[in-house]
């Protein structure tokens, strides 16, 4: 029957085109749609469009049962450069509009505020047999089932689908109620039966590791790093995962592809030479051309990876890429209040880049006596390497070659670099800039924070931890009420409730800045919002957490969300976070469920572990016993600032100055009057030290 639809509205679309090539305020300003009260900026770009949008929510919903209409639902975000051009093209064109208001409710959504309508409806795309992508507009039944979807339509497509669509549903609505039954029945499936998951209760070992390894490894680019097909994202949980293969299994060829791709991707135009920070992906093979939105969740996990790989490798490079980037989070995406913003948009004046690119007129006139050297340094040049002679800013050899090549040393072409950077930095800012997503989503704020404190950990930078904290202060004091999450800030209110990502992610965060600063108010955030999360998200028969909690907006589907992405899927982030509190916690009941949850993936890991690395590092934690480093003492900070230099990704660490009633605390006192460190597994500790070298001994080799 779905296919019988989809078919019957292909047929008619194509045959057009054969013939040519909760209720929102209602008092509204002249010209306005109903979005005008959003707080999402998304939402507010399209509020004065001719379309009679609709935010989601009941006053939409209740206006299509009563005018017995389908719904029209137009899924982007603000940083999407296609939804701006679908905008323009049809959403403020007069006579499309009129279409769209006649026929449907039109209700607009921003995927980044509500994630758990974009799932139901990209998953319900999908089940038509088509390519997701956003904009996402998929057409409903009045009671929210979908029949029929798509993503970019150019403007006569859109007018001739929509004229289209509306006759069918018109003069066909028998077929099409049965096709939106039969979807909405297939994208309600419990994913432990989409995905077939079962229960693995065999050993975890390094060993298996290895075919999880292989797997990866035959979509290597092992010329320009990352994977073999554009376009290329960073997807850091990839890189983690094998960062954390080769800590146990010491392979040579982990490390060297870890070690090509974050090279590339620093070096490359994704990343932005001048101001730092990361673009979402990039278009080529080459990690040259970006499109250059940037958006917080990449570059909150890129301070993760990067400082991570700096600790085992001690590259300058990614050193600098921690530094720059964090600079740019300050200088452009944190509000007086400490809250990151969650989206730089990739156009400015209509164009998409060009806020960052540079003819070589303009380095001629800025940069002066040094114009030649850093045009070679930024591979720019008169024709430019990328369009009517604009150049992206990107490097094709590291620092120590280059300056080699120019007989200079490595210091004098940092500071000469650095001179440019602050020249061009400074010229950029006079142009207009990119528009800005200025909400703040607490599971976006909760990876950067995370970012914040791995930069902490690899560098010792005491600003990086108050950035953090200041943060975390913000997400705690602003977005929770009591051990409840919201999902979204703006305008000094939070709304919508916080979805299962923002809770892991939250956790995660919390239980790192503990682990940071020994201040058990975090550890005790952590755990109160894990026990909130197993009271309104987990289901107890299959052992998996829903996306979205039992008291919020009940939708057509509740669905679970178990790959990771570019974002690591909730469930394997929860998963990790019961493993790490249930060690801290000596909880039991956290350690069976975390295993249980890894089990139900288990057979997949070593086959699909590119859409499970975040599992893999998991994993990872169970094949090998976790070390319990506790430290107390005057110095415990010290002692544990200077521990954290080596890398051990295995590892929990817990100290006080005096005192705690943490049960992995209990009995560990200072000996001899100095700081001690104890050094456990599964809670059996070595003899008490007082030297981190010695406590480094102790440690079980991988």
């Amino acid at each position: 029957m779905i296919k019988y639809i989809q078919l019957l509205l292909v047929c008619s679309l194509l045959a057009c085109s054969s013939n040519s090539s909760k209720k929102e305020n209602t008092t509204m300003p002249e010209g306005a749609n109903h979005l005008i009260h959003s707080t999402s900026p998304y939402l507010l770009q399209h509020a004065y469009n001719p379309v009679q949008w609709y935010p989601w929510g009941e006053e939409a919903l209740a206006k299509a049962k009563k005018e017995d209409k389908p719904i029209l639902v137009s899924i982007g975000y603000s940083a999407c450069h296609w939804c701006h051009v679908m905008e323009k093209e049809s959403f403020e064109n007069d006579s499309i509009a009129d279409l769209m208001n006649k026929h449907f409710v039109c209700i607009k959504v921003d995927r980044e505020e509500r994630p758990d309508i974009d799932q139901i409806y990209m998953d319900a795309l999908q089940a038509m047999g088509q390519n997701g992508g956003w904009p996402l507009n998929v057409f409903l039944t009045a009671d929210q089932k979908p029949f029929y979807g798509g993503t970019y339509f150019p403007p006569q497509g859109w007018a001739q689908a929509l004229s289209q669509i509306a006759k069918v549903y018109e003069t066909k609505r028998n077929e099409v109620e049965a096709s939106a039954n039969e979807l909405t029945e297939a994208i309600a499936t419990s994913e432990t039966i989409k995905y077939q998951l079962a229960s693995d209760h065999s050993d975890i070992t390094v060993a298996s590791l290895d075919s999880m390894f292989r797997k990866l490894s035959t979509r290597f680019d092992r010329e320009k790093g990352g994977f073999n097909q554009p376009p290329k994202f960073p997807m850091p949980s990839n890189w983690l995962f094998l960062l954390r293969y080769y800590h146990l299994t010491k392979d040579p060829l982990a490390l060297s592809q870890i070690e090509l791709t974050l090279n590339e991707i620093a070096n490359g135009g994704i990343y932005d030479q001048v101001g730092g920070g990361f673009a979402r992906y990039s278009v080529d093979a080459n990690w040259l051309i970006p499109h250059f939105e940037k958006m917080l969740y990449d570059n909150g996990q890129l301070l993760s990876l990067y400082s991570e790989a700096y600790t085992l490798t001690q590259k300058r490079l990614y050193k600098n890429v921690v530094y720059h980037t964090i600079a740019w989070l300050e200088r452009e995406m944190t509000n007086e209040e400490g809250g990151f913003y969650s989206a730089l948009d990739a156009d400015s004046e209509g164009e998409e880049g060009k806020f960052y690119v540079w003819t070589n007129e303009e380095l001629e006139v800025l940069l002066n006596d040094n114009a030649p050297l850093i045009k070679a340094y930024y591979n720019a040049s008169e024709q430019g390497n990328w369009e009517e002679g604009k150049n992206i800013l990107h490097k094709k050899l590291d620092d120590s070659i280059f300056a080699e090549n120019h007989k200079i040393t490595t210091e004098e072409l940092q500071r000469i670099v650095n001179e440019a950077n602050e020249v061009l930095l400074k010229e950029r800012e006079k142009r207009e800039r990119p528009g800005l997503d200025d909400k703040i989503l607490s599971g976006w704020n909760a990876l950067t924070v995370k970012g914040l404190v791995d930069a902490y950990n690899a560098f010792g930078e005491e600003r990086f931890l108050n950035i953090a904290i200041k943060n975390a202060d913000f997400i705690t004091e602003k977005m929770m009420d009591g051990d409840k999450l919201y999902r979204n800030y703006k305008n000094g209110k939070a709304s919508i409730d916080g979805y299962l990502e923002d809770y892991a992610f939250a956790i995660d965060a919390f239980a790192a800045l503990y682990q940071a600063t020994f201040d058990e108010r975090w550890l005790k955030k952590a755990k109160e919002l894990t026990d909130y999360t197993l009271e309104h998200f987990f289901d107890k028969e299959e052992n998996l957490f829903f996306y979205t909690d039992n008291s919020s907006q009940k939708l057509i589907a509740r669905k679970k969300e178990i790959f990771d992405n570019v974002i690591p899927s909730s469930n394997s982030q929860m998963a990790i976070n019961l493993y790490v509190l249930g060690t801290i916690y000596d909880k039991n009941e956290y350690k069976n469920i975390s295993t249980a949850m890894l089990s139900k993936v288990k057979s997949l890991l070593s086959t699909d572990i590119g859409y499970l690395s975040n599992w893999g590092c998991l994993y990872t934690y169970m094949a090998t016993p976790t070390a319990e480093i506790a430290i107390v003492g005057e110095n415990a900070l010290a002692k544990r600032s200077e521990f954290v230099q080596r890398y051990i990704p295995n590892k929990v660490m817990m100290g006080a100055s005096s005192d705690s009633n943490l049960p992995l605390m209990e009995g560990k006192t200072t000996a001899a009057g100095k700081t001690t460190i104890y050094v456990c597994y599964n809670k059996t500790c070595k003899l008490p030290v007082h030297e981190v070298k010695k406590a480094f001994d102790q440690l079980q080799k991988p």
